[in-house]
C-alpha cells in the first residue's frame, strides 16, 4: 500500500510540476545560417506569414525573453505589454518595408553576420544581423533583412525584423 501511494504522489508530483513548464520555442533551426536561409526563401515568396512564424511571438517573448531584460526588473516600471507593443509594431514596420524591396528576389546564403552577440541568463541575442549571399547572377552582395536572431537552448528564432541603418 505504501509503494502504491508513493507512486501515485510521485506521478502527481511530476504532473504538477509539468505543468508550470514553458513551452519550448517553435523552432527547427539550430543554426543561424539555416534560419538566415528559411528568411530569404520566405522573403523570395512574399510570405508574410512564414516570416511571422519564424520570428518570435507575443509568447515567446514573454515566456523566454522578458524574464530576463533590463526592462523587466520592477525599479524600471515598464509593462510588458509596452516592451512587446513597441517591439512587435516596429518589427513588423521593418519586415514590411524589407519585404517591399525583397520580395520575388531569390539569393543564396553565404553566411550570416553579427555586430554584437549579448548573452542574457538563459539566450543569447545576436544583434545587427547581415547576410552575405548570391543571387541568380552571382553577384555578391550583402542585406540586411534582420535586426536581430534569438538563440536558446540549441534552436534559433528571429528577434526582430528591425532594421538600423
Amino acid at each position: 500500500m505504501n509503494r502504491l501511494l508513493l507512486t501515485v504522489l510521485a506521478l502527481a508530483t511530476s504532473a504538477a510540476m509539468g505543468c508550470g513548464s514553458v513551452p519550448p520555442l517553435a523552432s527547427d533551426f539550430r543554426s543561424s545560417e539555416a534560419l538566415a536561409a528559411a528568411v530569404l526563401d520566405a522573403m523570395a515568396d512574399g510570405d508574410r506569414a512564414r516570416l511571422d512564424r519564424l520570428a518570435l511571438d507575443e509568447r515567446e517573448f514573454r515566456d523566454h525573453v522578458w524574464p530576463d531584460l533590463p526592462a523587466a526588473r520592477p525599479e524600471r516600471n515598464l509593462p510588458f505589454s509596452y516592451v512587446w507593443g513597441d517591439l512587435h509594431q516596429k518589427s513588423r514596420a521593418g519586415l514590411s518595408t524589407t519585404l517591399g524591396q525583397q520580395a520575388g528576389k531569390r539569393y543564396r546564403l553565404r553566411r550570416v553576420r553579427f555586430v554584437e552577440t549579448t548573452p542574457y541568463q538563459h539566450y543569447v541575442v545576436h544583434r545587427d544581423s547581415t547576410f552575405d549571399v548570391v543571387d541568380a547572377s552571382g553577384a555578391e552582395s550583402s542585406l540586411r533583412v534582420c535586426g536581430a536572431f534569438l538563440e536558446k537552448d540549441g534552436v534559433w528564432k528571429v528577434f526582430s525584423y528591425v532594421v538600423d541603418d
